[in-house]
């Protein structure tokens, strides 16, 4: 009997480090937390600007460290059915000061011995296995898988966050730069009116009050340039932080011709949202938080379920002064076996009241999905409406920008000859700067909404 459990605690001894080195070098080889992109673009495109903010995003190198720590909850969870072993040894010096002397005879000599010294010591191996706990050990395994899958989605959706984010600055920006080219263009106009205000002043065909309003037009027109090229270096720099760039690092961006997408088709809002409803990793969460809410009550359900537990041991013990000590340890050998059950009789209500708790959490968990839900349609309306409007106010723009810039060039034409004041030129020209960033307004507004909402009906987000 003694070989056979020898045998068996050698057998366990052997095989679970080996699963457990297995374990762990799965662990260890984990994939890095994010993938490092070797050269900077001179010129940055939407699509690279996403690429690099998903790799070096802190927020989601981040989460990405938590999907790894969830992994390594997961694989104590599918460990924990094993049996745990343990080696024990404990050991002893006394020493007694005032213990007597022993005289024997020996030979017939009289021999007198004092040991004031004595030594033990105990060596014990132990295993335990947990043969039934109400199904605990099964049910934390599933909740670990669940845990692992929504640190897995925490990824996904601050993957999706930062490429809504990035698409945005990058319209603002581009938004911005194109501002700022009609803002020269304006500079220019406003400056040629200028150069034709002070020939007429030199003339005698224009008073002096007429000629500073025309200079206060092209400062008013450069503040703006100014203003907008402040907005522009603002969203630039909010994008580097997204992109986790330098502050002083140069950020081009490219410049892609754009006009021909403003008025694309709209796909209609309940595709968009039947698509996005299975497949956007927030709505997948809150189905996953239903599921565990569920393994939660079952957990507490088993607080009042009997535990079965089986446990083994082998020991032996040597002392000083009784003998030789393999000897000892020989004789001093003891196995054992056995079984422990512990049934739940009163805790207090503890576990009624788990359960109780893990039931109104389902509840909870359910609301929380309605209102992820009804929230994801919010913002699918929220661009299908904002594109539709945008596409409409551009056409009138359109006309507009037309308009006043006929009305523009004939007023300052007719300004030339005398036969329009200065009032009535600086108000066509305020007319035209104000149709023309109205045009500007609506064209980047709708760009940016159709772009969203060919996201969310699952294309990759795109201008172009």
């Amino acid at each position: 009997m003694k070989k056979k459990l020898i045998w068996i605690f050698g057998a366990v001894l052997a095989t679970l480090p080996m699963a457990w080195g297995q374990d762990s070098a799965a662990v260890a080889t984990a994939p890095p937390v994010g993938t490092t992109v070797d050269v900077k673009p001179a010129v940055w495109t939407l699509q690279q600007c996403i690429n690099w903010a998903k790799q070096q995003n802190i927020t989601i190198q981040r989460n990405r460290v938590a999907v790894r720590s969830a992994d390594i909850d997961l694989d104590n969870a599918k460990k924990a059915w094993l049996p745990s072993v343990n080696f024990s040894t404990s050991h002893q010096y006394s020493n007694m000061p005032f213990r007597e002397s022993s005289v024997r005879v020996v030979n017939d000599e009289v021999v007198t011995t004092s040991n004031k010294n004595s030594y033990s010591g105990n060596y014990n191996v132990g295993a335990s296995m947990t043969l039934w706990d109400g199904g605990m050990i099964k049910n934390n395994r599933k909740l670990a898988e669940i845990n692992s899958q929504m640190a897995q989605l925490d990824v996904d959706a601050s993957e999706l966050n930062i490429e809504e984010q990035v698409t945005q600055l990058f319209v603002q920006i581009l938004y911005t730069q194109e501002a700022i080219k009609q803002d020269s263009v304006l500079i220019e106009l406003s400056q040629k009116q200028l150069e034709r205000g002070e020939s007429l002043f030199k003339a005698g065909l224009l008073n002096k009050a007429d000629v500073a309003q025309l200079q206060s037009q092209v400062a008013s027109d450069r503040y703006q340039k100014v203003t907008d090229e402040t907005s522009r270096d603002s969203y630039k720099l909010q994008l580097k932080q997204l992109l986790e760039l330098d502050g002083d690092e140069a950020l081009v961006i490219s410049d892609p011709d754009l006009e021909s997408q403003v008025l694309t088709p709209l796909p209609a809002k309940a595709d968009v949202y039947a698509h996005a409803v299975q497949t956007r990793p927030e709505i997948k969460a809150q189905q996953l938080a239903m599921d565990r809410t569920h393994i939660d009550e079952e957990i507490a359900k088993a607080g009042n379920s009997p535990t079965l537990t089986a446990n083994a041991n082998i020991g032996t013990s040597n002392m000083t002064n009784n003998g030789n000590m393999f000897t000892q340890l020989k004789n001093q050998w003891t196995n054992g076996v056995g079984v422990t059950l512990s049934i739940p009789i009163w805790d207090h209500g503890k576990t009624s009241n788990a359960v109780s708790k893990a039931r109104l959490e389902r509840e909870t968990a359910y609301l929380d999905m309605l209102d992820t839900q009804k929230n994801l349609w919010k913002s699918i309306e929220t661009y299908w409406l904002n594109a539709y409007s945008a596409q409409q106010r551009y056409l009138s723009a359109q006309e507009q920008v037309n308009y006043r810039t006929s009305a523009y060039e004939l007023t300052s034409e007719q300004f030339r000859l005398g036969l329009k004041n200065i009032i009535e030129l600086t108000t066509d020209k305020t007319n035209l700067s104000s149709a023309t960033q109205q045009l500007l307004q609506a064209k980047y507004m709708a760009l940016y909404n159709i772009a969203m909402l060919r996201y969310y009906n699952g294309q990759a987000i795109s201008l172009d």
